[in-house]
């Protein structure tokens, strides 16, 4: 053990004894500060212990989530400004977004045409198996209904990028789990709102067209994003001459509504017609963020190592939020959601598995299937519970399924690594 990590682990052993100290002496406010030290000291702790680095990310997860049930309101606003405003969790979500996008590559895709029956498996199970688990889920149960809309909400999002990593410490079929991703990802726009409206439309309001264009916003423009700053690497002088324009002509767009131009288009069209303009904004406006980020990288080579430390710290920061806004409600469900999140994540590993089995792909390829189906976007999900205003109630499914997933696994992920299919 490194003699930095012998000193964390002497203060983490110091908070400890603190901890029994205060539970034996009944010191409520001390013993609040002590269980957030330990949390955190824990976390710090395991960066410097390789065999248990895998779970840093789950550490930190969990002394957030703890210092947010203790101290809600020290989160929910700083000074006079809403942590939870809007503008700001949107930009929260799609940096993790997009710094899931920048691990992404155009040449992901490919292995739609080189496996097809597998990314047809790995798609076909995973948008109908967790929905329809997280339903069943929610009639055992009897969850409130906002709650239970989460819960529907995670099994319909995209996979995450947690799969594709789970996928290569497991020593599966890494190609096949990457092109899933990327394909669910690209789909999720249609197929969230689809199961949403069918399985929670009566549990709370869903408007197919608005979910879909909160969808575009919050993953297909980071990730379209990255994707165009992938392209722009190897791009011929053509296609990058005509990105540029493009994402010009986007630069334009914006100072257009800056002075005013969306005043403009109110006074002109109607509702509906205002959203479909939106919504091509964003998507040109997708050029417009991966040609500056393009020329940012290439000034800063850097960047695109950052991206991914940045969107962990997304992802903590909307878990902050979302637990803090719910943290009434996670006392009175908690260990039920706790429980829903197990079996929600064990039936995708054994449905991902089996059926991939059953539609005759290697073990290999199953194994990787089974990360895709029964690991979730949790970050996507929380950005749609709170585009929705219900982050404290449809997003706790996400604050609670996040950490579990993560342990689960890494869990999985190390059993199957350390034993190759014959």
């Amino acid at each position: 053990m490194y003699p930095l990590a012998k000193f964390l682990f002497a203060i983490f052993a110091t908070i400890l004894v603190a901890f029994v100290m205060t539970t034996i002496t009944n010191d409520a406010e001390i013993l609040k500060v002590v269980i957030v030290l330990c949390a955190v000291a824990f976390a710090i702790i395991l960066r410097f212990v390789p065999k248990f680095r895998g779970y840093q990310f789950t550490a930190w997860i969990i002394a957030v989530v703890a210092a947010a049930m203790i101290y809600p309101q020290n989160f929910l606003h700083v000074g006079g400004f809403d942590m939870k405003n809007k503008w700001v969790m949107l930009i929260a979500i799609q940096l993790v977004m997009f710094g899931m996008g920048t691990q992404m590559s155009l040449r992901d895709f490919a292995g739609v045409a080189k496996a097809p029956r597998g990314v047809f498996v790995g798609i076909f199970c995973h948008f109908t198996v967790m929905p329809i688990v997280g339903l069943a889920l929610t009639k055992i149960f009897h969850f409130e209904p906002e709650i239970a809309a989460g819960i529907i909400l995670i099994g319909s999002c995209s996979s995450g990028l947690a799969s594709n990593v789970m996928a290569y410490m497991a020593k599966s079929n890494l190609a096949l789990s990457v092109t899933v991703t990327a394909v669910t990802t690209m789909i999720a726009p249609l197929m969230t709102p689809l199961w949403m409206k069918l399985l929670a439309g009566t549990m709370v309001e869903v408007s197919f067209f608005k979910l879909m264009v909160e969808i575009v916003k919050i993953v297909l423009v980071p990730v379209g994003a990255a994707l165009i700053h992938d392209y722009l690497k190897h791009a011929a002088l053509c296609g990058r001459k005509m990105v540029f324009y493009t994402g010009a002509l986007a630069a334009a767009w914006l100072l257009f509504l800056v002075c005013g131009g969306w005043e403009l288009l109110q006074k002109q069209f109607t509702a509906d017609t205002l959203t479909a303009i939106s919504l091509a904004g964003f998507l040109l406006s997708t050029f417009g963020i991966g040609t500056a980020y393009h020329t940012l990288a290439k000034l800063f080579p850097r960047l695109d190592g950052i991206m991914p430390t940045l969107s962990i710290i997304g992802i903590l920061y909307v878990t902050a939020m979302t637990t803090a806004s719910g943290r009434d409600n996670l006392l009175k469900v908690g260990a039920l959601l706790f429980i829903a999140s197990v079996l929600h994540n064990t039936a995708g590993y054994f449905f991902g598995y089996f059926l991939s089995r059953a539609a005759g792909l290697d073990k290999n390829s199953a194994r990787s299937i089974a990360f895709e189906v029964g690991l979730q976007n949790g970050g996507m999900a929380s950005g749609l519970a709170s585009a929705m205003g219900k982050l404290g109630t449809v997003g706790l499914a996400a604050a609670i399924f996040i950490p579990w997933m993560n342990i689960s696994g890494s869990v999985l992920a190390n059993y199957w690594g350390k034993r190759p299919p014959k």
